[in-house]
């Protein structure tokens, strides 16, 4: 009997031992002393080249599904069932990203993008990828940099996503089930594969260019709802429309805006950008209507760059958007809604780009990056690193390597943010309402916005990284009473590291800030 429990208790231990070692690797540094800390200061005019260049980042769906139920969840007990198109007898899901677990992508309905802007100023050469995706991790982003050859020049690369919630998931929450990860890693490696051909062909295309400015900062309000209050949004549209000097045509264009592009909402099953989508192909090709050309494009690859999108800003379901041909008020989540939206805010883009506030033929390149150390406090993201779900390592203890960067190019400045940002941080409006859990005053103040140098200033959210939601530290509200009479704490909370990121990103942008502005 001793030598059964000694076997028992062996056994136990070497399975204890085995599982401690699984979940240390799941969550061990993957670039372990990596950091970027850099402050790069131009103010002398130079002059600028530019290279734009688009890889599509679609992935290959093989199988298609029966959604018997309709409740866009693959459920077989429901009696959903799979296509065998490929053959091998086995279901090969692409799991969709943004809404909820066990959500298989049944098509492709547009592609999806990896799009770069490379700027260069003879001193610094920046390059700018936006992914259509809802979110690259930090992690990530540091492979594909180390991919990226030397020889290229690059000073510093920026990736970032548009977070899009008709794409892949490839954070690995959003799986089979919450503890299965949703990660194709074949897929990912593809993703990352395709950055570097895009910025490759980035720098290829690199020729001398002049930028035009131009901004809307009301029209796209009315497309755009806060499902949290305060009602504070980050809807002004800007843009940099870029023009080789020799030949006077469009190179490209990046169009910054702040909202969720999630107008397709948790129904939809197919791949899609969502409303970047249509925004990108109207600024590039024009506007249709039937076979009629309503407004002419401006050629070269347009980049959407998202915003402060936190709070959260998004196209709800409960939100019309109005069609600017027909005058139809469209609520269903849609690729008609998305369309309609698309083609406003082609409209809004195209027209303030007829009209340029400034145009800069020279300028310099200043640039300040900062590597950090965020502590998480939710507990489900705790658990997620741990078992593998959540995709990414650890700079110690339950902490997180991030980045954030601020650059200025002439007139025009730049701030990068790891995730989506509250707008009230970006723009003001914090409150410290009656029910929230920490009795003090809004401590991210001033607004970022104030501290940015420079007449136009752009926002790049979910920047080399995702690290969810930033949430003013006074708005903070997971326990009852809850703010505004609530019944229920909201959302944002439970996709957020936890109440301190935002006071440590606000406090370390504004030293960052004051550094490029001197």
């Amino acid at each position: 009997m001793k030598k059964i429990f000694k076997i028992l208790g062996t056994f136990i231990i070497l399975i204890l031992i085995s599982v401690s070692f699984w979940c240390f690797s799941n969550i061990k540094d993957r670039h372990s002393g990596y950091t970027v800390d850099l402050k790069i200061f131009n103010n002398i005019p130079s002059e600028l080249k530019a290279g734009f260049a688009a890889m599509p980042i679609t992935p290959e769906v093989l199988d298609r599904w029966a959604d018997k139920n309709g409740d866009a969840k693959y459920r077989p007990k429901d009696g959903d069932y799979f296509i065998d198109d490929n053959g091998n007898r086995m279901f090969d899901p692409i799991w969709m990203a943004g809404f909820s677990n066990s959500k298989p992508a049944n098509g492709v309905h547009d592609d999806i993008w990896a799009r770069t802007m490379i700027l260069d100023d003879n001193k610094t050469r920046l390059a700018l990828v936006i992914l259509d995706v809802i979110g690259f991790m930090h992690d990530d982003v540091v492979d594909v940099r180390k991919m990226l050859p030397k020889e290229w020049g690059l000073t510093y690369t920026i990736i970032a996503s548009t977070h899009t919630h008709a794409g892949p998931d490839l954070m690995g929450l959003w799986g089979e089930t919450p503890f299965k990860s949703g990660i194709n890693i074949k897929y990912k490696q593809f993703v990352k594969e395709q950055v570097v051909k895009s910025v490759e062909a980035a720098v290829r295309n690199l020729r001398p260019v002049r930028l035009e400015i131009s901004q809307d900062l009301t029209g796209a309000i009315c497309q755009v709802k806060d499902t949290r209050q305060p009602e504070v949004f980050d809807a002004g549209l800007r843009f940099i429309k870029v023009i080789d000097k020799e030949d006077n045509k469009t190179l490209g264009s990046l169009l910054a805006w702040g909202n969720h592009p999630e107008t397709l909402w948790s129904g939809n099953l197919l791949i899609s950008s969502d409303f970047p989508h249509f925004f990108r192909e109207g600024v590039e090709k024009g506007i249709l209507l039937g076979d009629s050309l309503i407004k002419s494009g401006i050629g070269g690859v347009s980049i959407y760059m998202n915003g402060a999108v936190g709070g959260l800003m998004c196209t709800h379901p409960s939100h019309p958007i109005t069609d600017p041909f027909t005058g139809e008020d469209i609520r269903e989540p849609t690729f008609k809604k998305a369309a309609a939206q698309g083609n406003q805010l082609s409209l809004l883009a195209l027209e303030a780009m007829e009209n340029p506030s400034e145009v800069i033929e020279t300028a310099g390149i200043s640039l300040v990056v900062r590597t950090l150390k965020l502590p998480i406090k939710n507990s489900l993201f705790k658990l997620a690193s741990v078992l593998g779900v959540l995709d990414r390592g650890m700079a110690g203890w339950m902490k997180i390597r991030t980045e954030l960067a601020v650059f200025r190019i002439g007139p025009v400045s730049f701030v990068t943010v790891p995730g989506e940002i509250y707008p009230e941080i970006i723009n003001g409006g914090i409150e410290a309402p009656k029910g929230r859990d920490f009795e003090i005053d809004p401590v991210e103040v001033p607004p970022i916005r104030d501290m940015m140098p420079g007449k136009y200033k752009f926002i790049i959210g979910l920047a080399n990284d995702e690290i969810g939601y930033i949430i003013p530290k006074s708005q903070w509200d997971t326990k009852s009473p809850f703010a505004y009479r609530n019944e229920k704490p909201p959302y944002g909370e439970e996709n957020s590291l936890g109440p301190e990121t935002g006071p440590i990103l606000h406090r370390n942008l504004l030293e960052m800030l004051a550094e490029l502005g001197e």
